[in-house]
């Protein structure tokens, strides 16, 4: 039986123009990439490779300019109700943690799942009791995200986006605004989740991350995809010269 993929992206691209309109910048280009259910596929490469608006473009933030991009069998188009119901089945965590100030970490968690999903209020209180056990902050319920760590933060971010029960989860370098010795808290949990068997495609700059977690490899340069291996193929032999060039950089 054929496996449809959870995300099919086909020769999609994106370009930016220069503020005087006089140099157009392609930031994803003839992008062309299947995507399976419970794959967590890294996407990496240099600053400025459109790794980040690749990412962007998957969860509609950001148009682009031609091709298509089909998630779980909806179409990423102009219509707003797909939209909608792709925003629902696919959960972002950023680089900045986003969350609402003014609100307790239960209640930032709960507060989608409430509104979107339509469940009571009993049901939003265990759901968001389960994910904070599962990211490692229960204590942290009734606190505001100003008295966290950034690393319990992003936890409390991956929780939030967790609540919606997304059949895929996109993090667009998320640990890189932290301190070195918060890093590893947030991995872990972005582990558990690839055990878990969750749907992921993770932009990050931690190989260490990409190597044990991860199932494939997208290297990104100039928009493009260079290279698409599986993660011990890409690491102990990479075909691109840029590949090679890069992970003498990194590694």
């Amino acid at each position: 039986m054929l496996i449809e993929p959870i995300i099919s992206v086909n020769n999609l691209n994106k370009y930016f123009f220069s503020p005087d309109k006089s140099l157009k910048i392609d930031a994803v280009k003839n992008v062309t990439v299947d995507i399976f259910q419970g794959e967590v596929v890294v996407v990496i490469g240099p600053s400025g490779a459109g790794k980040s608006t690749f990412l962007r473009c998957l969860n509609g933030l950001e148009d682009f300019d031609s091709g298509t991009i089909v998630i779980d069998k909806i179409p990423l188009d102009h219509h707003h109700k797909n939209r909608l119901e792709i925003r629902k089945e696919v959960g972002m965590v950023f680089q900045s943690f986003n969350l609402f100030p003014h609100m307790t970490v239960g209640k930032n968690i709960s507060l989608a799942v409430r509104r979107v999903r339509k469940k009571s209020v009993s049901e939003c209180d265990k759901i968001t009791v389960d994910l904070l056990e599962k990211v490692g902050i229960t204590d942290k319920i009734d606190s505001y995200p100003g008295q966290l760590s950034g690393g319990q933060q992003q936890r409390v971010a991956i929780a939030r986006a967790l609540a919606m029960n997304p059949k895929v989860m996109l993090f667009d370098e998320a640990t890189s605004a932290l301190d070195p010795e918060m890093i590893s808290e947030v991995l872990d949990v972005m582990k558990n989740l690839a055990k878990d068997g969750m749907t992921m495609v993770v932009v990050t700059h931690e190989m260490g991350f990409a190597r044990e977690a991860g199932s494939r490899i997208l290297f990104m340069d100039n928009g493009e995809i260079v290279e698409d291996r599986k993660v011990e193929d890409f690491f102990l032999d990479p075909i691109e010269d840029r590949s090679k060039a890069f992970l003498s950089k990194v590694l």
